[in-house]
């Protein structure tokens, strides 16, 4: 058994198959999740899990080169636009329906329990070396 890190096995899984340049969407309860990725869905109650609570244990795991987030998040929710200023000096805006188009092409998408608006983030993987 694992002593730490994600233990939820598949979600576990699913990053241990992720490769340099793939998508992963990391969205709040009501973001719509397009078919084709694979979805590893993590709520359990509004806000349960938190957006940041996941992000960052996502970060932990994962090389992350950039990340593309809704500009609408600015103006609607101030605690993931800091969290994502924090994290992401290069973030890369779109609208909201931008990326929900490119999250299409996701090769996985994380649910969390996040009940805010625009909690969401397309995070491109990087490599370690």
């Amino acid at each position: 058994m694992k002593k730490a890190g994600i233990l939820n096995r598949h979600l576990a899984g699913a990053l241990a198959e992720l490769g340099h340049g793939d998508g992963v969407l990391v969205c709040d309860a009501g973001m719509p999740i397009p078919d084709g990725p694979r979805v590893v869905d993590l709520a359990f109650r509004a806000g349960v899990p938190a957006f940041a609570e996941v992000l960052e244990g996502l970060l932990a795991e994962l090389v992350v080169e950039g990340a593309t987030a809704a500009t609408e998040v600015r103006e609607a929710n101030t605690a993931a636009t800091q969290l994502l200023d924090s994290h992401f000096p290069s973030l890369t805006l779109v609208s909201h329906e931008r990326l929900k188009e490119l999250s299409a092409g996701a090769r996985l998408v994380v649910r969390t329990g996040e009940a805010r608006p625009y909690a969401n983030v397309l995070l491109r993987c990087g490599v370690f070396f």
